[in-house]
């Protein structure tokens, strides 16, 4: 087949001292996801291509394992000659029998074991009359650098659909290749499943449903999240932040308000006995976004309080607060 080794064990994606047991493994998970029954006609050319190109990554590599086996083998053999001539030709040490005896064991085992291997009979079905798998493997092998680029979308959501979760349809349009050649636009629909928790960022990829290019692997189709600006909350990694404006009066002598979270839940926060002062924060734990990581937890809330003063005052307020404030502090 002429490829080099690394170029099969990248196909199949493992390191270079892989064992026959890793390589049939990985072989196995492969086959497993690229078969082309599996695939939609969208894809399939791709599937068909991987699935050719794995199955000659796998056989070429056990193929060059079992070479190295039967050439020590052959080798020993010889080597069991060279020193039954040595020791005794045909007359010296052990003349005719170990020389023989070695000899004849390795020869055999090589006669009998190498041309009969899985790999030797796949590389005669693809060295001699079968042009279609050497140029499915050539396809799949140059195009494994060329990928098309990515058809990149962003994908909108709300924080209360990033906060409950949803389902949200998307659609967009790729370009695809026609049997003569010919590329034309087609109108692609897909569902995403949006789950509680995700960040802005956060990739969804649709593989091979992006733009095709002769000569080239489909692109993929790549949906990236961006989040919508709530009106009351601002995201913060986990945690949800929520700015609250307290008159000066109502921090002095008492506030309490209602609002409700993203999921709709209502909250009261009531202060009695307690002075708001600036900058005070209220977190309330465990009311913030979902932690996808981890089931069941979730970020806090943090109501920061803004205190609103007077923007004048006549002169009969200012001595009636500095009356009422003197001595408090």
């Amino acid at each position: 087949m002429g490829n080099p080794p690394e170029l099969y064990h990248k196909i199949l994606n493992i390191p270079k001292d892989t064992s026959p047991q890793e390589i049939r493994a990985a072989y196995k998970n492969l086959v497993k996801k690229w078969h082309p029954d599996k695939h939609p006609p969208s894809s399939k050319a791709e599937a068909e291509a991987r699935f050719k190109a794995i199955s000659e990554a796998y056989e070429a590599l056990l193929d060059q394992q079992e070479n190295r086996a039967v050439f020590g083998l052959c080798n020993d053999g010889r080597a069991g000659e060279r020193a039954g001539g040595a020791f005794g030709g045909s007359g010296g040490l052990g003349a005719g029998v170990g020389p023989r005896m070695e000899r004849t064991r390795s020869d055999d085992f090589c006669t009998r074991s190498a041309p009969g291997t899985p790999a030797r009979e796949f590389k005669k079905v693809y060295s001699s009359g079968n042009s279609g798998g050497r140029r499915a493997f050539a396809e799949f092998s140059s195009s494994i650098m060329r990928k098309a680029p990515p058809l990149e979308r962003k994908l909108e959501c709300t924080l209360e659909e990033l906060c409950r979760g949803c389902k949200k349809e998307v659609k967009f349009t790729r370009d695809v290749v026609t049997k003569n050649g010919s590329i034309v636009k087609k109108e692609v629909t897909q569902m995403v499943l949006v789950k509680p928790g995700w960040k802005k960022g956060k990739q969804i990829v649709f593989e091979g449903l992006g733009d095709e290019r002769p000569g080239c692997l489909p692109a993929d189709a790549i949906f990236t999240v961006s989040e919508k600006k709530h009106p009351t909350f601002k995201r913060v990694g986990n945690d949800l932040v929520l700015k609250a404006e307290v008159p000066l009066v109502s921090a002095l002598t008492g506030w309490s308000f209602s609002f409700r979270l993203l999921s709709g839940k209502k909250v009261s926060c009531a202060f009695h006995d307690e002075i708001i002062c600036p900058g005070y924060e209220k977190v309330i734990s465990g009311e913030g976004m979902p932690i996808p990581e981890h089931k069941g937890a979730r970020g806090d809330l943090k109501v920061k309080f803004e205190i609103v003063f007077p923007k004048e005052l006549t002169d009969e307020q200012r001595a009636g607060l500095a009356e009422i404030l003197r001595g408090s502090c």
